[in-house]
This record gives C-alpha cells, sequence and structure tokens, in this order.
C-alpha cells in the first residue's frame, strides 16, 4: 500500500482526520447503499426467475404445437400463413430511477383485445392444421410477460453493474484510502511528537545553563564580596 507524503505538521494534520472523518461517513454511506442495491436486486431476480419458469412452460407448449403443425402441414403453405403478422402493438419505454441508477419500464399495449387477439388470425383455417392455432394463441399469451421480462432483466443487468461499481467503491476506501490516512497521521503524530521531546530537550538543556550560569555569576560575586 503506497504511503501519503506530506509535510508533518499540525496543519497537515487537521486535513488528514477531516478526510478521513469525511471518508467513514462516505464509506457509511456507500456501504448502505450497496445493501440497498442488493435487496432490490434479489427481489428483481426472484420476480424474473418466476417469470422465466412461466414463460418457458408456455414456449414448450407453443413449440411442441409448432412441432406437430409443422410435420402435418405442407411447408410452404405454413411459411405463407405466418408471413404476414396481423396483430399490431406499441411498446412504450420509460424510466425510474432505482437508488441513483435509472432503469427502463417497458408499457405493452396490443392494438386488438386479447381475446379478439386469440381468436383472430392471418390465415385462412382450410388448409392449416387446429395445432398451428393453439401454438400461436399460447405465444400470444406470453407476449406481456416477454416484455416483462426483457424489463427485468434489464433492471438486473444495470442493478449488477452498479452494485459492483459501489462494491469497489466501499473497498478502495476500506482497504487503500482511510488505512492511508490513518498511517499518515499516525507519522504525523509521530513525528510532531518527536519534535516536541526534542524542543523539551533543548528548554531543560537551555534551563541548565541558564542556571549553571547563574551560579557562576553569584559565586564570583560572592569571592569579590570577600575580597
Amino acid at each position: 500500500m503506497a504511503e501519503i507524503r506530506v509535510n508533518p505538521t499540525r496543519m497537515e494534520m487537521k486535513k488528514l482526520q477531516s478526510r478521513y472523518t469525511t471518508a467513514r461517513r462516505g464509506h457509511k454511506l456507500l456501504k448502505d447503499k450497496r445493501d440497498e442495491l442488493m435487496k432490490q436486486f434479489l427481489e428483481v431476480v426472484r420476480e424474473d426467475k418466476a417469470l422465466r419458469e412461466r414463460v418457458e412452460k408456455a414456449l414448450e407448449l407453443y413449440y411442441k404445437g409448432f412441432s406437430v403443425a409443422s410435420a402435418s402441414a405442407n411447408p410452404k403453405m405454413l411459411e405463407e400463413a405466418l408471413i404476414c403478422p396481423k396483430k399490431e402493438g406499441n411498446l412504450e419505454v420509460t424510466y425510474k430511477n432505482m437508488m441513483s441508477v435509472t432503469v427502463p419500464e417497458f408499457s405493452y399495449s396490443g392494438a386488438e383485445s386479447e381475446e379478439a387477439a386469440a381468436q383472430s388470425f392471418n390465415y385462412g383455417l382450410a388448409f392449416t392444421s387446429g395445432d398451428l392455432d393453439v401454438s400461436l394463441r399460447e405465444l400470444g399469451g406470453i407476449l406481456e410477460d416477454l416484455v416483462r421480462m426483457a424489463e427485468l432483466e434489464k433492471q438486473a443487468q444495470l442493478l449488477a453493474e452498479e452494485i459492483e461499481k459501489t462494491r469497489r467503491r466501499v473497498n478502495a476506501l476500506e482497504y487503500i484510502m482511510m488505512p492511508q490516512y490513518l498511517a499518515a497521521i499516525k507519522t504525523i503524530k509521530m513525528k510532531l511528537d518527536e519534535n516536541e521531546r526534542g524542543n523539551t530537550t533543548r528548554l531543560m538543556k537551555v534551563k541548565d545553563m541558564m542556571l549553571e550560569e547563574q551560579r557562576r555569576a553569584g559565586k564570583e560575586t560572592q569571592e569579590e564580596e570577600e575580597e
């Protein structure tokens, strides 16, 4: 760990003590922020996990139905049936603040009602199987869940990045900056104590020399009076 090189003066020591106090306060605030970010992150991850399990089950049913429909239908006819989408929708993106992290919120609105969308298809029913209808109905039913899952996973990604940044800052304060400040303050205190002991020793030496000079002057005066 690199040491902070400063002049061993009381002014510098006061500056370092003020910086250390600020670092401690910032360290506590960052730890609280990191803990709250972790709480928010875990809530998002739990919701995303439950949503992903539900979506994967629905997709499994969709793929099963689509595989059966693909096996029983002419590939060219199937391609023509699915080439033009009929359902339209709007996806709006807004943003909110979660512990100083700007995360997106997706809002999906379909041009048709869910019931109408589930019953209407963009192809004729004469040359397609019912398995295709079922699979497309399953796929349309999880559209909002897919949008919500995309929102949650983006939020989790942004929160994870902010948690990593906050963790690095907490570690930098706890293991680098704060120990450096303490070491520098300790060094200055030791240097000031050493200077103070040196000054005290010099003052005592000067005092002894003055007392010795006074004794000599008094002795000489006494000898002169006796003569």
